[in-house]
């Protein structure tokens, strides 16, 4: 009985061991992605080349099929024909259709057919989200192993998948693999993604995409560190019939220029670097990133305005902001070379008294400290009277100006007479 019992103990272990291989067995057969891509590519070659058929096949086709698991290779199938080795080749073992993009013909038409059956399939199957992302992210590693046409097509197609928002502009993130970007390929599938996404959208909508993702100012890393040029990218993107596209980005340069303009001047401000050092730097950034006297003497205005903790009252704040303004009328002097730089330092003066209400009173008195200062002169500030003044508290700050400008229209009595009218 001992020997009977003992005989018992160790069979319970290694029956349940025994089925458990079992369903894990069956398992990994029912489950295996060439059987999923013989159903895929069954159902495709059934279909034939209408895609609205094909839309038809794949929305029925995941109440069956484990659309979740093998989501790269359904991918794969719909894009290449069959499943992708690394590197983007098709592996010569494997059945394949040609009912799939890089089989289509070359055309936007076509394109924009295949991203209604991308779209219909993904909006069906939302946990198809993140697979199609992953997939066009790996699509876009291998484009050295696609064909030229065949990356036309998956660039058209990006595009317009971008535009109606299947995608997200994140994707973008592997054109900058270093290798693509060294032998062109990452700016040439660039070209006709743009194309396309601008055809079907314009180019503010792209750089809202482009914003949403911090990648408004990475478009210059499609080119080689040597090739990094705002010359060259525009150059480039002109001649390919996307002029926008390299306006904008200059733009963006000229913006993150200004900002980094901006910055450093206040950290000179702050450490209280001498006045011609100051001048020196700003006017070799003016040259290098081709900005303007008028987009300067606004950003050195701005710059000045926020070096200060001003008094909350009224009657205080006045006189401080002359004591100040005064200590860095020399500096706006160097940029207000043009009429325009003037009338725009009047305009942001104007905004700022405006917009901080305990500066109202102090605008007239600002303006005639930079008058005495040779900051400003007498025409734009007459034109500003006249015309060319803003609509925020113009009334009150016309006001303030009247007898200043009356002054300024009749007067040439000298020094003497523009002190008494000043205080």
């Amino acid at each position: 009985r001992v020997s009977f019992m003992n005989n018992q103990k160790p069979q319970k272990p290694t029956l349940s061991g025994q089925r458990f291989k079992t369903r894990k067995r069956d398992e990994k057969e029912r489950f295996d992605p060439t059987q999923f891509q013989d159903c895929i590519i069954q159902g495709l070659t059934e279909t034939g080349t209408d895609l609205e058929a094909v839309a038809k096949f794949l929305d029925a086709s995941g109440a069956k099929l484990d659309y979740r698991r093998y989501a790269e290779t359904l991918f794969d199938i719909l894009v290449a024909g069959g499943m992708l080795a690394p590197g983007g080749t098709l592996a010569d073992d494997m059945t394949r259709t040609n009912v799939c993009v890089f089989a289509a013909q070359e055309d936007l038409e076509t394109m924009q057919a295949f991203a209604q059956v991308f779209n219909k399939l993904i909006r069906r199957y939302k946990y198809l989200e993140k697979g199609f992302e992953d997939e066009v992210k790996k699509l876009l590693l291998f484009l050295k192993g696609f064909s030229e046409s065949e990356r036309n097509k998956l660039a058209m197609l990006t595009g317009i998948l971008l535009a109606n928002g299947t995608l997200n502009a994140s994707i973008l993130n592997s054109l900058y693999n270093e290798n693509l970007v060294k032998e062109g390929v990452s700016a040439a599938f660039a070209v006709k993604l743009f194309k396309s996404w601008i055809n079907e959208k314009d180019i503010n909508a792209v750089a809202v995409s482009l914003r949403k993702v911090n990648m408004d100012n990475r478009l210059m890393e499609l080119f080689p560190a040597n090739k990094q040029s705002i010359e060259h990218f525009s150059k480039y993107f002109t001649e390919a019939g996307l002029k926008e596209l390299s306006e904008y980005v200059r733009n963006q340069q000229t913006i993150g220029a200004r900002k980094e303009l901006q910055k450093e001047l206040q950290e000179q401000m702050s450490r209280g670097d001498p006045f011609k050092d100051i001048i020196l730097y700003v006017k070799e950034e003016m040259k290098k990133n081709n900005i303007s006297e008028q987009t300067v003497v606004a950003i050195i205005w701005s710059s000045v305005m926020s070096t200060v903790e001003w008094n909350k009252k009224e009657e205080l704040v006045a006189e401080q902001a002359i004591k100040h303004l005064k200590q860095y009328s020399p500096l706006l002097a160097a940029f207000t070379t043009q009429g325009q730089s003037e009338l725009t330092l009047l305009l942001k003066i104007q905004e700022y008294c405006y917009d901080n209400i305990h500066f109202m009173k102090a605008f007239q008195k600002i303006v005639v400290l930079f008058y005495k200062a040779e900051v400003l002169s007498e025409e734009p500030i007459l034109k500003w009277y006249k015309d060319a003044h803003l609509a925020k508290g113009k009334s009150v700050f016309l006001e303030q100006m009247k007898k200043f400008v009356e002054w300024l229209k009749n007067a040439e009595e000298g020094n003497q007479q523009l002190s008494s009218q000043a205080e």
